[in-house]
């Protein structure tokens, strides 16, 4: 393995997040808290890069990290269109279709971040498996209506770090498995991971899928459509009730899960009540995505925060674990995972795609 140090990006609604490995272990991390008033002066959330850069460059110096150590910049891929999964060098193209976009999402100033640190020094710039990755079957996108199609965007990068680490653990190559991948955190998605491909998987981002803590899920059409035309709400207020009001907060008050559990540990029906109901959710989407394989699988594999949660991983199992061995690896480890895929195009092991329309 050659010798590489490599700076991960991750921008969040309110913070960005920052780590440094030299190779794959990491040196530091950091987490930089935006307020507010200082993001209010941003009409557009583009328009934070300079900002944001200047506050990652501003904590290196603060560190005394020297920036000619770099090898490369990885950031958190944002909204492109959808793509095949792995690592993409980011270019003029790729700035510029995210400049102009029109979704408004914090992931979108990865790319943007990562080149403005990493041009100045003459270093890549890359991103890895952002939310839009894709590699559906087609059967997987139809639907009972013509006019409208399944799409995949979930938690891609986390979904295949951790598929990669199941087969690993298996004793196999990603390629060589048929794992079924939940990604339990604010969103949850809830992959088929075929011999290195999500076949199918739900849309986690807008909501479709199990109920989480802040989505609705998947709701039952007929009560929706008169829900949605009675005017009661705005569409964007309808947007937002379903894909950052919806589920657990809308249920319990509350989209911290951890105080969910003391609610349960405290003796509090409801809320165990809520918590077992969306166990059963995962569980049936886990059954439904088995199918997708013919049932052949090498393992279910739990991810992401929620997956800390040792009650609700065993309310899922016991609906589960009759479809093959289940591996639990909670947390999200999204900046590893960035560091991952930026040393494996490093290292040869694979090559970076050019992004391009």
């Amino acid at each position: 393995m050659k010798h590489a140090t490599i700076l991960c990006i991750n921008p969040g609604s309110t913070s960005t997040k920052l780590a440094v490995f030299q190779n794959d272990q990491e040196l530091f991390d950091a987490s930089l808290s935006h307020s507010a008033v200082e993001l209010g002066r941003f009409s557009r959330i583009i328009d934070q890069k300079d900002f944001r850069t200047r506050l990652v460059l501003d904590f290196l110096k603060k560190n005394d990290f020297d920036m000619a150590e770099l090898s490369a910049v990885v950031g958190r891929g944002g909204l492109l269109p959808p793509l095949e999964s792995g690592t993409y060098r980011v270019n003029d193209g790729m700035l510029a279709y995210l400049q102009q976009s029109t979704w408004e999402h914090a992931s979108n100033l990865g790319a943007m971040i990562a080149d403005a640190i990493a041009r100045p020094v003459g270093i890549p710039a890359f991103i890895v498996d952002p939310v839009v990755v894709d590699e559906m079957d087609d059967l997987a996108r139809v639907t009972g209506l013509p006019e409208i199609k399944r799409i995949s965007i979930f938690h891609a990068l986390n979904q295949k770090a951790a598929a990669r680490e199941a087969a690993r653990k298996l004793g196999k190559s990603y390629a060589e498995c048929n794992l079924v991948v939940a990604h339990l955190g604010g969103g949850i998605s809830v992959g088929a991971h075929q011999q290195g491909r999500v076949v199918d998987v739900n849309n986690a981002l807008n909501g479709d899928g199990p109920f989480s803590p802040e989505r609705a899920g998947s709701l039952p059409s007929w009560p929706l459509i008169e829900w949605v035309l009675s005017g009661e709400l705005s569409r964007s207020e309808l947007k937002k009730r379903i894909t950052g009001r919806g589920g657990v907060v809308a249920h319990l008050g509350t989209n911290d899960m951890r105080e969910v559990e003391k609610r349960v540990d405290a003796n509090d029906k409801q809320a165990e009540f809520i918590l077992r109901a969306m166990a059963y959710a995962v569980a049936k989407e886990i059954g439904a995505m088995a199918t997708v394989m013919a049932g052949r699988l090498d393992a279910v594999v739990l991810t992401g925060g929620i997956a800390f949660d040792k009650r609700l991983v065993g309310w899922i199992r016991e609906r589960t674990d009759y479809l093959a061995p289940a591996i639990i690896l909670p947390g999200e480890n999204e900046m590893r995972s960035l560091a991952l895929g930026g040393l494996r195009v490093l290292n040869g092991e694979e090559t970076a795609w050019e992004w391009s329309l």
